[in-house]
């Protein structure tokens, strides 16, 4: 057994299941050997090349291909439709797909005979109408090799559309591609290698059926009789040509079965393997001429924007042409669901939007105007940044050699245009970012959404393509929306902050205001404060939603609930219990700490308050002697803590 190795490191293949393996694999070869050891190999080329065997072999290619492009017009939209779509029956409609495969060949071939013969259930219907007769002739065996090949095809196609993200095809509604374009031009080359593992198991299927169609084409020499049942009639009559036409069709159904190498499900494009990205930016340095960085691409047309969002999202919204708005909040407070609203992509939440003075609420995705950018970019892999870029302009009807002269100037306006025909995965981060905003910008949109557009990227290359992008975004006509969770950027790229919990509108006002007085604990957690919400006591304090009192200086009127914020340098850390002018004393024990630049943060935990933040710097928390488990007294005074009525 040395020769069966675990994939798991150091793990032995157990005995108990080698040895029945080995016995399944010997079942299995030895009727393939017995073919082998069989075959008349001096009269192999005599055998193959009789009139009769030509005559077969030329019909089953026949009616295998007819059978191949049959369940490629019909197979392709069914995979689509049960991978893609839910409607009643679903599950119906899959066994029925399935039934082939399972059902025995024999059996089929009645079942066709009652359906389609001539005292079937459409057969006198054609016979009569377009005068088509099926059993007996070429077309009844194409249709039974149809029958049992198809679902090889689409059980294929449709795993490999269930593989693939659906943002790549929102991406290209969202560019204004149509359904239809976007199946031909996005969806159908991604899922090729499942497209053609499919239609090589179909056609290989097709090659070898025997059954259904002796049972419903007949046995017709040159109009019914394929290279299978042309073995069954020589194997009574000359065994030995029965093994080598045997041999033939074992050998072209190895070859499929080689060559697919096991994809028998395929794999989409945007999981395949390919080529390394760099490593961030700097992989790939901008050699760009920068006058034709700064060509200046057709004018974004100016865009304001009202919308009534219904559903899981209840809000309205309503910004001025060439505003940029951050969309914040905690996860599941329904950012993504309003973006995807906006875009008419989601049943959870309904936008009436009107951009400018058009009403585009009824309108499909791909005519709103509306472009997105998911968090990964989603670059269509299949083609080069220049074609991604052109890949709006193209389904609005822009001619070829225009769509890609203004996807250039795009690419160069970014400082991509050096990398216009690599392909996504040769591209970095940073890179793949900046095309894919370059791709959104050239499709003219009204509206722009960006979803965390910078969250994958590391802190050089995020610090570089936001300045980028708060470059680009100054000179958009329209509205632009960025979910993110980075203070950083909802500070330095938007004119407003929109915080987003459990689908209302806690607060939206300018970053400053927000940063001043966030409404929420969420965000000012976010902004790196401590949070603390409460109700205003008859004594004048803060009594605390966590347990504890905090005095304040400015008291809101009683029984209002409130937000107490705290900047983590307002608190004082001390081993022994303070004395003087703090008013919020606290003892507590250290819980956690961490670098944050220059400066360490330290969490502290108490039974008489909140988890409390406060950053001191190392040279203190060393003199401090703390570590994890440190006992301290925390300290705040009044005058540091800013009251926000909710």
């Amino acid at each position: 057994m040395r020769a069966l190795r675990s994939r798991v490191p150091g793990v032995r293949t157990p005995v108990a299941l080698a040895i029945p393996a080995l016995l399944a694999v010997a079942f299995l070869l030895i009727p393939l050997i017995g073919i082998l050891a069989r075959t008349s190999w001096a009269d192999l080329g005599t055998h193959l090349t009789s009139p009769g065997v030509t005559q077969a072999l030329r019909l089953s290619l026949l009616v295998s291909v007819w059978a191949l492009g049959l369940s490629l017009l019909l197979g392709v939209p069914l995979a689509w439709l049960l991978a893609r779509t839910d409607f009643p029956g679903k599950a119906f409609v899959r066994s029925l797909v399935l039934l082939p495969m399972v059902l025995p060949p024999t059996v089929g071939g009645v079942a066709l005979l009652l359906g389609f013969g001539r005292r079937g259930l459409l057969g006198p219907w054609l016979e009569n109408t377009f005068g088509i007769t099926l059993p007996f002739h070429t077309s009844g065996a194409v249709v039974a090799a149809t029958f049992v090949a198809m679902p090889f095809l689409v059980i294929s196609l449709e795993g490999a559309l269930a593989g693939l993200r659906p943002a790549y095809e929102e991406t290209a509604a969202s560019l204004g591609a149509s359904p239809v374009r976007v199946f031909f031009t996005v969806t159908l080359p991604m899922v090729a290698p499942g497209l053609a593992a499919g239609a090589a198991l179909t056609w290989a299927r097709a090659l070898g059926e025997f059954g259904a169609t002796i049972t419903f084409a007949g046995n017709l020499p040159g109009t019914t009789q394929t290279l299978p049942l042309q073995v069954y009639l020589l194997l009574q009559d000359s065994p030995e040509a029965a093994t080598s036409v045997s041999l033939l069709l074992l050998a072209i159904a190895m070859a499929v079965l080689i060559t697919l190498r096991g994809r028998w499900t395929g794999t989409p494009r945007d999981r395949a393997h390919g080529a390394q990205p760099p490593a961030d930016d700097t992989a790939a340095p901008d050699t760009a001429p920068r006058a034709d960085r700064e060509t200046p691409p057709a004018p974004q047309e100016r865009r304001s924007l009202h919308a009534e969002v219904t559903g899981f999202d209840r809000l309205t919204l309503e910004a001025a042409p060439g505003t940029t708005i951050a969309v914040v909040g905690p996860n599941g407070a329904g950012k993504t669901t309003l973006l995807r609203a906006l875009l008419g992509l989601t049943p959870r939440s309904r936008a009436r939007l009107r951009l400018g003075d058009t009403d585009v609420t009824e309108l499909p995705p791909h005519r709103r105007q509306v472009a997105w950018v998911p968090q990964d970019g989603a670059l269509f892999p299949h083609l080069s940044a220049l074609t991604n870029t052109a890949y709006g302009l193209r389904a609005h009807g822009v001619p070829r050699a225009e769509a890609r002269r203004e996807a250039q100037q795009w690419l160069d306006r970014l400082g991509v245009g050096h990398l216009a025909h690599r392909r996504p995965a040769q591209l970095s981060g940073g890179q793949a970012q900046r095309v894919a905003l370059a791709r959104a910008l050239a499709a003219r949109p009204w509206l722009l959404l960006l979803d965390e557009p910078l969250a994958a990227l590391d802190q050089t290359t995020r610090a570089h393509v936001r300045h980028t992008l708060r470059t680009h975004l100054a000179g958009f006509g329209g509205v632009c929306l960025i979910v993110t969770h980075d203070p950083v950027e909802a500070v330095s790229l938007a004119d407003r902050v929109l915080v987003l919990d459990e689908g209302r509108t806690l607060q939206d006002a300018p970053p400053a205001e927000v940063t001043r007085h966030p409404r929420s604990p969420w965000v000012a957690r976010m902004l790196g404060r401590n949070a603390w919400p409460g109700t205003a006591a008859p004594d004048g304090t803060l009594a605390l939603a966590g347990g504890g009192r905090l005095v304040v200086a400015d008291t809101p009127a009683e029984g209002a609930a409130a937000l107490a914020i705290i900047a983590p340098e307002a608190v004082s850390v001390h081993r022994d219990r303070p004395g003087g002018s703090p008013r919020n004393v606290w003892p507590g024990t250290v819980r956690e700490l961490t670098a944050v630049g220059s400066r360490l943060r330290v969490v502290i935990a108490s039974a008489e308050a909140p988890d409390l933040v406060a950053e001191i710097t190392p040279e203190a928390a060393t003199e401090l002697g703390l570590v994890e488990g440190t006992a301290v007294w925390t300290s705040v005074k009044a005058t540091e803590v800013t009251v926000v009525v909710l």
